[in-house]
C-alpha cells in the first residue's frame, strides 16, 4: 500500500494554513477499551465489564529533512497539537507521547495519544 499523507497542526493553529502536510507516511492506529475483569472464586469462569472509555494510540513512521524536522520539534514543545485522523476523517487533539528522529537516514516515528477530555469541551459523564 502506498504512504499516506499526514497532517499535523500547532495547538495555536487556527487556518488550513497552519497545517504541515509529511507524505508518504506510516500510520498505525492502536485503540483499546477500558475493561474489568472479576474471577469468580470458587466458581468457574469470570466476569467482564467493558468501563466504555477508549483510548487510542497513533504510530506515524516515515522520513523528513532536517527543516520538517525543526517544525516537528517546536510544536513537539508547544503544546497540544491537532492531527487529522486519514481513516476516520476527523481532527483530533493528542499529545505527544514520544518522538524519534534519526539523521543518518532522515527517518522518524510519533507516538501520539488521543486526548478525549479536551475533546469533550468541558462534558462530564458521572457514573453511579
Amino acid at each position: 500500500m502506498a504512504g499516506i499523507d499526514f497532517f499535523i497542526r500547532p495547538a495555536t493553529g487556527t487556518t488550513s494554513s497552519d497545517w504541515i502536510r509529511i507524505p508518504n507516511t506510516d500510520i498505525k492506529v492502536k485503540l483499546t477499551r477500558r475493561i474489568t475483569r472479576i474471577i469468580v472464586r470458587g466458581g468457574e469462569g469470570d466476569n467482564l465489564h467493558d468501563e466504555g472509555s477508549e483510548s487510542t494510540v497513533y504510530s506515524v513512521s516515515g522520513e523528513i529533512g532536517i527543516d520538517e524536522y525543526k517544525n516537528l520539534i517546536s510544536i513537539f514543545r508547544t503544546g497540544q497539537p491537532f492531527i487529522h485522523d486519514p481513516f476516520e476523517e476527523r481532527d483530533v487533539k493528542v499529545v505527544f507521547a514520544s518522538m524519534e528522529y534519526n539523521s543518518d537516514n532522515e527517518s522518524f516515528v510519533l507516538e501520539l495519544i488521543e486526548d478525549i477530555v479536551s475533546q469533550l469541551d468541558g462534558v462530564q459523564e458521572t457514573r453511579g
